[in-house]
């Protein structure tokens, strides 16, 4: 994720980050499902979709603890 669009989820609303971080669960599942039947070529995308899910909820819980950035 990079910096323009981390920003542009910072202005974003609380509802379309969750069905973002959904969006990307579902992602993952999928990538997993695939890399279980040795489909899976790009590994690092696995890794890439875990810190992008970790941003998110990052930018959420600091909403709720009223941490500005």
């Amino acid at each position: 994720m990079k910096k323009e669009e981390l920003k542009k989820w910072r202005e974003a609303t609380n509802q379309e980050i969750e069905n973002k971080i959904m969006e990307l669960k579902r992602k993952l599942y999928e990538m997993k499902n695939q890399l279980l039947l040795g489909q899976l070529k790009n590994y690092s995308q696995l890794k890439e979709i875990k810190k992008d899910i970790a941003r998110l909820k990052t930018i959420l819980n600091e909403r709720k603890l009223g941490v500005k950035k």
